[in-house]
């Protein structure tokens, strides 16, 4: 598993560069068939770590948003989302970040969260305590949904699922909208309590798994299930592994 890290790590630090050379100018923005914008830097980046991932580990296989899936030859996938978040990217709030997880069949046992702009960085492996820029952080305690702050992208991700945020807007103590992958990352460090999400890919959720779920966390679909790449993109994330039933009830 270090030696992952160690390679996650780098391609990290690697994305970092091409997205600051990016960051705050005027960029053209593509809309791609399901409307979402990319950019060169979203391009630029998943390249790059590509280029990194089949010239070192070429057994392994690779699973881009931009560029799709190349297979792997021993059960081993990298997930990349190179710049989650591009809406944030493009008008330079800076809550966007780059994704890179690592799934053994189809499970992640791999993750890190990387904001290249604020610098900060959350990492998370099977086995391993999540650290945040290099140190060990935990979620918080929360015993109610009535105690926690949720948080969830757009209310727009619920088009074909319904309103399933509204009971955790009502009976929860706050409700924060937006951020991305970086509500995960605050999660992890005890700043929110519960993150709920629909219609996500494999590459929204896949690196924040560990992360969340090293430092404490409980993360599923929202039936309770584990989440692999076949998961349907309804995700529940909560810091408190008790508070996580409760919600799944509220949830159905």
């Amino acid at each position: 598993m270090q030696e992952f890290l160690r390679l996650a790590s780098r391609l990290a630090d690697e994305a970092r560069v091409i997205v600051k050379q990016y960051y705050r100018q005027n960029l053209d923005v593509i809309s791609k068939d399901d409307a979402s914008p990319v950019t060169i830097a979203d391009r630029g980046v998943e390249s790059r770590l590509r280029y990194i991932i089949e010239k070192e580990r070429p057994e392994d296989g690779v699973f881009g948003e931009e560029f799709g899936i190349k297979d792997s030859k021993n059960g081993l996938s990298w997930v990349i989302d190179p710049i989650d978040g591009t809406k944030s990217f493009i008008i330079g709030r800076p809550t966007f970040g780059t994704l890179i997880a690592l799934c053994k069949d189809g499970v992640p046992i791999l993750g890190v969260i990387d904001q290249p702009i604020s610098g900060e960085r959350w990492m998370g492996a099977e086995g391993l305590p999540t650290t945040f820029n290099g140190h060990p952080v935990k979620t918080r305690p929360c015993a109610s949904v009535a105690e926690a702050v949720s948080g969830s992208t757009t209310p727009a991700m619920y088009s074909e699922t319904g309103p399933k945020y509204q009971v955790f807007e009502d009976q929860g103590k706050a409700m924060i909208w937006g951020g991305d992958c970086y509500m995960y990352g605050l999660l992890a460090c005890g700043w929110m309590d519960i993150i709920i999400e629909a219609s996500l890919k494999p590459y929204d959720f896949a690196a924040v798994v560990p992360v969340v779920q090293g430092a404490g966390g409980l993360m599923t679909d929202w039936q309770g299930k584990a989440l692999t790449l076949e998961s349907s993109g309804e995700i529940l994330a909560c810091g408190d592994r008790s508070l996580h039933e409760a919600a799944l009830k509220l949830i159905a």
